[in-house]
């Protein structure tokens, strides 16, 4: 049973990595082709990364240690498959043969492949087929080649049995895609994306979600990559282990990047993602900008680093923000009432002298 639940917990796990480094280009894409993003949708790609990762870590893992690695040999036959299937009948205990219930897992484990294609890629059973039988392909060599040369032989059998089932997977998969309506598949951009929807709390918090998870992604990426240039580059262990440059870079660089967003467009790039905007306000133009970064993420992420307290006096602010959203009409927030503006979709074809101060309650 651990080895079956170790192969699942890694693929959630690394499916969660995943997608949290793709979450804000989802919530993008998902704006500009659908108008919106919705929790099933939201859903709907958090299982589809776990599901590509579950695929690598039951075909592969657990790896084997090198006192207990047996060289496996390669099945070039359907018979020990259909022998598997014809036993577990014959023996009159197929719901609970070990046997069956191998070949059907094999199968189910495709399903879900080919009912992707069809509903995000809309593409029809040939193709599923053919993706089903590459991808199997691929990891059955994977598998026979002890991953490509880091074992001296393969440590799992090669299975054409497997190749057959994986590939009716797909093909499963694909006929069930049949069942999503027409205007649910495809990526294709909804005919209703431009025009605009009301701007809920729900939505402003999703693009501060996307400005905390992004900032915390740059600036993680930053340190990381100065580690690893002072430890290759410059071979300058006693830096990295003081890792103050590194800190330095991971404090600074989405300050950076964020401030020349806001400066440039006057909008985080979690406003971008969710398709929001500030307008009307009586400040200039620079000054209101200035303002949406301070009474933002940028806010938050200058308390980080200017004072020894500073994650408190960031919780602090975070919390107040997020009060604020609840509290500001649309869901302004704490940018709203430092600039004086008004929160509305980009999409909203609205002129300067539409849009007037809001009145708080």
């Amino acid at each position: 049973m651990t080895g079956q639940i170790f192969p699942a917990v890694v693929a959630v796990l690394f499916g969660a990595v995943v997608g949290l480094l793709l979450f804000v280009p989802i919530v993008a894409i998902s704006y500009r082709r659908r108008g919106r993003l919705t929790l099933g949708r939201l859903g709907f790609w958090a299982a589809s990364l776990v599901y590509f990762m579950a695929l690598w870590t039951y075909t592969l893992l657990p790896l084997p240690a090198s006192d207990d690695y047996r060289c496996a040999g390669a099945v070039l036959s359907l018979g020990p498959t259909v022998d598997d299937v014809v036993g577990a009948f014959a023996d009159g205990a197929a719901l609970t043969d070990v046997r069956l219930l191998q070949v059907v897992f094999n199968v189910l484990l495709f399903v879900p492949l080919g009912f992707l294609l069809r509903v995000v890629t809309r593409r029809g059973v040939f193709v599923a087929l053919s993706a089903g039988l590459s991808l199997s392909l691929l990891i059955e060599l994977t598998q026979l080649t002890g991953v490509w040369g880091l074992y001296p032989c393969g440590y799992r059998l090669f299975d054409v049995g497997d190749l057959t089932t994986n590939t009716l997977g797909a093909v499963i998969g694909s006929v069930a895609g049949l069942l999503v309506p027409t205007r649910l598949r495809g990526l294709g951009r909804a005919a209703d994306a431009g025009a605009p929807r009301p701007v809920t709390r729900g939505r402003r918090l999703l693009a501060a979600v996307c400005d905390l998870l992004g900032a915390t992604i740059v600036g993680g990426a930053a340190g990381t990559v100065v580690q690893l240039f002072l430890q290759f580059a410059l071979r300058r262990e006693d830096l990295v282990a003081d890792a103050a440059i590194a800190d330095i870079a991971a404090g600074w660089t989405p300050i950076l990047l964020w401030s020349t967003v806001v400066l440039a467009t006057g909008r985080t790039i979690g406003d971008l993602a969710v398709e929001l905007r500030y307008e009307g306000g009586r400040q200039p133009e620079w000054v209101a900008r200035l303002l949406r970064f301070v009474g933002g993420i940028g806010g938050y992420l200058l308390l980080g680093l200017s004072f020894g307290d500073g994650g408190a006096l960031a919780g602090l602010f975070a919390l107040v923000s997020f009060v604020l959203v609840f509290t500001t009409r649309s869901g302004r927030g704490l940018p709203g009432l430092v600039t004086g503006r008004q929160l509305i979709d980009a999409r909203a074809r609205v002129s300067p002298g539409d849009v007037t101060h809001a009145e708080d309650h």
